[in-house]
């Protein structure tokens, strides 16, 4: 595996995403297998998440991650010219050829500022590891048992709104992510991994809650929600940072309901701050290699 540098870069112009994909490409532009990003994060340092008071996790794709694609004129993620991002990745080559100089890059499609979208949605994630993952760089991952195993974790949201969208990521051996309303036992979304034939995870399907009817799951401070990882180990033996599980996608706050931003004060905000710019780097703080880039954006 190998970590690249954390990224700075600022979005160029306000508007608002309804579109993301991620491409790896080598050193002249063409595209690579998709198998070799084991993950890419994209994070909001001024902006705090939805069920946690750390920076807000804009994006966590992997390889099996389908485009993230929300109806253009209806929803998009507001975004504002000069608004800082930080974007990291992991490569992983699981074949025995070599490649050099890989790049990934991340492409938004944007709508100008104007009438539309009709809501504004924001990012959110539940990980079954939060807050922070593993001391000391905040590693996701976790040693998976043999057999049936789950792993949750709940919290409540900062503010009142509407899950519109969502999906979910799990390693091999996964069997179910869910979210649930864990005050009511209301299960809201769950879903099962689709597999190749030799049973590895190729994606985990997404779902858009808002119909004609509905605009979709409403949730409230006053409850506790909940994500949960279930895995059936079949090796036999505990496989290291074998499990891992998380949920997100796209909130519509209450009309009338600012997003809220980050109390930099906060010691959980910064130690997952510490993390985002250290743990890709293998935990080296003074060595750090801090980069200005240009996020790819698609004029519409």
């Amino acid at each position: 595996m190998v970590l690249l540098p954390v990224y700075c870069a600022e979005i160029p112009t306000s508007g608002s995403i309804f579109r993301a994909h991620i491409e790896v490409l080598d050193a002249t532009g063409n595209a690579l297998p998709a198998e070799l990003l084991h993950h890419f994060n994209l994070a909001d340092p001024d902006h705090r998440e939805l069920f946690l008071p750390i920076g807000l996790h804009v994006m966590a794709a992997g390889r099996e991650t389908p485009p993230l694609v929300v109806p253009r004129l209806v929803f998009g993620l507001p975004l504002q010219r000069g608004q800082r991002f930080m974007a990291s990745a992991m490569l992983v080559n699981p074949g025995t050829v070599a490649y050099r100089r890989v790049r990934v890059q991340l492409v938004l499609d944007y709508q100008p500022d104007g009438l539309w979208p009709l809501f504004p949605a924001f990012p959110w994630v539940m990980d079954v590891l939060f807050p922070l993952g593993h001391a000391p760089h905040g590693n996701k991952a976790y040693d998976l048992p043999p057999g049936r195993s789950t792993q949750s974790w709940e919290s409540s949201p900062a503010i009142p709104g509407t899950i519109v969208g969502l999906g979910g990521h799990l390693h091999d051996y996964g069997i179910r992510i869910e979210l649930a309303d864990a005050t009511t036992g209301t299960v809201l979304w769950h879903a099962a991994p689709i597999k190749d034939g030799a049973g590895h995870v190729v994606s985990i399907p997404t779902s858009l809650l808002a119909n004609w009817h509905r605009l979709g799951a409403h949730i409230v401070p006053g409850h506790r929600y909940r994500v949960t990882a279930v895995y059936d180990n079949p090796t036999g033996h505990v496989l290291h940072n074998g499990g891992m599980g998380l949920v997100g996608g796209l909130f519509v706050p209450d009309r009338g309901t600012r997003w809220p931003v980050v109390d930099p004060s906060d010691t959980l905000y910064q130690r997952d701050l510490l993390q985002t710019l250290r743990v890709d780097h293998g935990g080296g703080g003074d060595d750090m290699m801090m980069h200005m880039g240009h996020m790819g954006h698609t004029a519409h």
